[in-house]
């Protein structure tokens, strides 16, 4: 059955090269078909229900290809397959460490890595998460219980570009709707902090207690990146937690440009990251380390007798610093592609990234058709028609998008329809971001005549 699976896998990876950027034709159909279908009584040969998941994973956007170059691509690193191959196999419980130590530790290990590349001192650690999303909502609510037990007036401090899971976390967290405060950017897109400190000032003034702030390292948008020393000169002075949003561009940390451009985040209280991302790992897994991990845990540990058994050791609970008792193995999926890769070529790949974001905008800015206001701060690059109608970048992403060659993305900054390239997939390299600044090019150039005949 193992050889079986491998089998399926090593031929869908090793086609992703070719395979068109989106496959759709008939793929409603397929679902309504596999939707409506229920388990057979005794089962079915394991060749049919193969050819039925080969069959489904075809037909969808490729977003483990080249041409991925949408929201955020994740790459679907297949070392990181192979550890949650052995992850579900030996089937070992790490969410509290006496169960199974040696495999507690390995994720461990991951987490403390994670804190020393991030500049974090002795008593920092975290958790893998699912997502950036689940990462941003323990990390709200470990600035919340800073507050105490009644957080009534707390505020919460993001940018107008900042992902949306952060207000949606404060809603969970039970926070009012009004307790999330938007502060005004830059030209650049970055938060303000002049904008920033008026409004902490506000709010104390009409007796709010401002708690979290929020730094974008990385926004989904334009991989803005938020001022974070000032950010933290400030959170410093007003006694506020910050936190760092850097679920997108955290991991360019291991660059010499992305030290740079991440300068001051090792101040932050607590970081998310997202490994889906930055180290290519396959979706579902996130990050959040926090420069105390007391905070952590007093803001997620409440026991129960029947734990007792298990209670901690020398290792730390992972129950303890997230909402999750039962939970993935997440440790191998990550712990297992650097051990076979190493850091340097994850270093090396995101440092390919950033130069193929900026071959894009380079060759793009050349098109007098486009017009592109933000150099990249990381691997995304925003651009739109020149003098244009939101309906013209919309067919403009179509005709891009039809090629089955690439597949970008779109997104509204300032109430304008912007569409976006972004490079982030380890598969990706400069022939395909040549291709895709040749079919942007082209189909620009026809959207111009199109609009002069009109």
């Amino acid at each position: 059955m193992a050889a079986a699976v491998a089998e399926l896998l090593a031929r869908f990876v090793e086609r992703l090269p070719d395979a068109p950027s989106a496959d759709l034709e008939g793929a409603d159909e397929l679902a309504r078909e596999l939707r409506a279908a229920r388990p057979p009584e005794d089962g079915e040969p394991l060749a049919d229900t193969l050819a039925t998941v080969e069959h489904a994973a075809a037909k969808a956007i490729d977003t483990a290809g080249p041409g991925y170059l949408a929201y955020i691509p994740g790459g679907g690193l297949f070392t990181s397959a192979l550890g949650d191959l052995l992850a579900g196999g030996v089937n070992r419980y790490v969410t509290m460490g006496r169960v199974a130590p040696a495999m507690a530790a390995i994720e461990a290990g991951v987490v403390d890595w994670l804190c020393e590349l991030f500049g974090y001192p002795e008593g920092a650690f975290g958790v893998l998460t699912s997502g950036g999303s689940m990462a941003n909502l323990s990390a709200v609510v470990s600035a919340r219980a800073t507050l105490g037990e009644d957080f009534s007036g707390g505020t919460i401090y993001v940018s107008e570009q900042a992902h949306h899971s952060l207000a949606k976390a404060a809603l969970i967290a039970g926070f009012p709707a009004d307790a999330v405060s938007e502060v005004a950017c830059d030209s650049e897109l970055r938060m303000d902090p002049a904008a920033l400190e008026h409004a902490i000032a506000e709010d104390r003034a009409a007796g709010r207690r401002p708690c979290l702030i929020v730094a974008s390292a990385g926004t989904t948008n334009t991989g803005a990146i938020d001022p974070i020393p000032e950010l933290a000169d400030l959170a410093e002075r007003e006694g506020v937690w910050l936190h760092a949003d850097a679920a997108y561009g955290g991991f360019f940390r291991l660059t010499e440009r992305g030290r740079e451009r991440l300068a001051g985040i090792e101040r932050a209280d607590s970081i998310t990251l997202d490994p889906h991302k930055g180290m290519f790992i396959p979706y579902g897994t996130g990050c959040l380390i926090v420069r105390d991990a007391r905070a952590l845990r007093r803001a997620h540990t409440l026991g129960a007798g029947y734990l007792q058994d298990i209670a901690s050791g020398e290792l730390p609970d992972f129950a303890d610093h997230s909402p999750e008792l039962s939970r993935a193995n997440r440790g191998l999926r990550v712990w297992l592609p650097l051990q076979l890769h190493g850091v340097g070529a994850f270093r090396r790949a995101l440092d390919e990234k950033l130069d193929l974001a900026r071959l894009a905008h380079d060759r793009l800015s050349e098109h007098e058709q486009l017009e592109l206001p933000w150099e990249p701060p990381l691997s995304t690059v925003a651009f739109r028609l020149r003098d244009s109608s939101d309906d013209d970048n919309r067919a403009l992403l179509e005709r891009i998008n039809a090629s089955r060659r690439v597949f970008i993305s779109s997104t509204v900054i300032d109430r304008s329809y912007w569409l976006r390239i972004s490079v982030l997939s380890h598969r990706t390299h400069r022939d395909r971001i040549e291709e895709a600044v040749e079919i942007v090019s082209r189909e620009a150039a026809a959207a111009a005549r199109t609009a002069r005949a009109r």
